[in-house]
């Protein structure tokens, strides 16, 4: 391997494991801090940390990590069985990162916005069984949408050139894993959908809650300044800002390395110009960022899980 490679391969590699041990760290962190707290039970803004930290690390064991794996030069290759159920998979998790993202973002929001805030049992148990079914309905309707995998997307050996990129699997045969579609005009349709619905449509309602969310945050501090004192509903204003800020910090995230994959993988569907190799490597790069900075962004802003990785450190 050249000595550009091989530094592009060492920072790729940093990247992957960063992701894979913060997801790891987020989900262990929340389960534990869950089992010394007497109902036992995930409040429900970390069961959605949970979903997203999921889908994450999936996405980074079995996606990820084979193509740090064939950077570094090692041949590994599927047969078309298992190249369908992977691309299944592939395009599955990281629609389900997508939306969770966005289900995190408006259950923010719609905590901000509520004029009475309730604190009793019964409503938090509402909440829950409410967002298991929206969790639920996400990672079903998504399998659903992922099932065009199984049927467009076959295994090719040796060096072949990708006719047409899906931004939801991979930018480039990865373990020998292509799409095959019967015709251009299907896999662009195909494609354009999946933009579409898995990407641009989460992204934009991604956008508007957080703006949203920055006007209700700005509304319940203006009245509390014109209220005068109040501990306990400042306490409270005071943590929901602080969850406000690390979902906008994730979703701001998100924006850019989505951004970066798609203007990489659109300009080589349509032009394939002098740039392609060069956007490409950006994208393959993106693709993971998310993955990798957001356990760090969650675990910095998070306070409970802040404390609790520095008594982890320090014990």
């Amino acid at each position: 391997m050249s000595k550009v490679f091989t530094v592009e391969a060492i920072l790729f590699g940093l990247l992957v494991f960063s992701g894979i041990l913060g997801n790891i760290l987020v989900i262990y962190v929340v389960f534990q801090s869950v089992t010394k707290t007497p109902p036992r039970r995930l409040p429900p803004s970390d069961l959605i940390l949970v979903h997203l930290s999921l889908a994450n690390l999936l996405s980074s064991l079995f996606r990820t990590v084979p193509i740090f794996v064939s950077d570094l030069g090692l041949d590994l290759s599927l047969s078309s069985g298992w190249c369908r159920v992977f691309m299944l998979l592939w395009v599955w998790w990281r629609a389900v990162g997508c939306w969770v993202t966005l289900t995190l973002s408006v259950f923010q929001c719609t905590t901000l916005r509520r004029q009475n805030v309730a604190f009793g049992p019964i409503t938090v148990q509402r909440e829950r069984r409410r967002l298991w079914v929206v969790l639920g309905v996400v990672w079903g309707a998504n399998l659903a949408f992922s099932v065009p995998a199984l049927v467009y997307s076959t295994h090719v050996k040796g060096n072949a050139t990708v006719e047409l990129m899906v931004i939801s699997s991979t930018t480039r045969p990865l373990l020998g894993c292509v799409w095959e579609f019967p015709s251009e005009e299907q896999g662009l349709v195909f494609a354009s959908t999946s933009l579409a619905v898995n990407e641009v449509l989460p992204l934009v309602l991604m956008v508007c809650t957080n703006v949203a969310t920055l006007h209700a945050l700005a509304k319940h501090i203006r009245a509390v300044a014109s209220g005068g004192t109040h501990t306990e509903l400042d306490k409270h204003l005071s943590s929901e800002r602080k969850a406000a800020q690390v979902i906008i910090s994730l979703v701001l995230l998100f924006v850019v390395c989505w951004v970066l994959q798609v203007a990489a993988v659109t300009y080589y569907n349509h032009n394939r110009g002098l740039h392609a190799e060069e956007l490409l490597t950006v994208s393959h790069f993106s693709s993971s960022l998310f993955v990798g900075f957001s356990p760090l962004v969650v675990a910095l802003g998070h306070g409970k899980l802040r404390r609790k990785i520095m008594s982890m450190m320090l014990g």
